[in-house]
């Protein structure tokens, strides 16, 4: 098993940056694919990006493509969501995911969860 726990999130301005972090304890971080998932008000969760095992991999929803970047530092055993040129649409509780297969969009597959961190951008 691994245990996910996010930090990061917070209030910030539209057009601003934030750097989620997701940190991993437990089984070997690196046996992982991980993924990052939001959650806003009342919609269904979405996937937002993925990262392979050695990180040489890296996926994205196209919403996100060209301002967000997915990495993780294996020797640190933490993901990372770099957010950039945030917009009010990416307000929500985002949440890292693991899995032990490979590529998912589907959030159903990924076994591990953290507790979410809040991100909320103003208009």
């Amino acid at each position: 098993q691994v245990q996910l726990v996010e930090s990061g999130g917070g209030l910030v301005q539209a057009g601003g940056s934030l750097r989620l972090s997701c940190a991993a304890s437990g089984r070997t971080f690196s046996s992982y694919f991980m993924g990052w998932f939001r959650q806003a008000p009342g919609k269904e969760r979405e996937f937002v990006s993925a990262i392979s095992w050695g990180g040489d991999r890296t996926y994205y929803v196209d919403s996100v493509k060209g301002r967000f970047a997915i990495s993780r530092d294996n020797v640190r055993n933490t993901l990372y969501l770099q957010m950039n040129s945030l917009k009010p649409e990416d307000t929500a509780t985002y949440y890292c995911a693991a899995r032990l297969t490979d590529y998912s969009p589907d959030a159903y597959g990924y076994a591990y969860w953290g507790q979410g961190t809040r991100v909320t951008v103003s208009s």
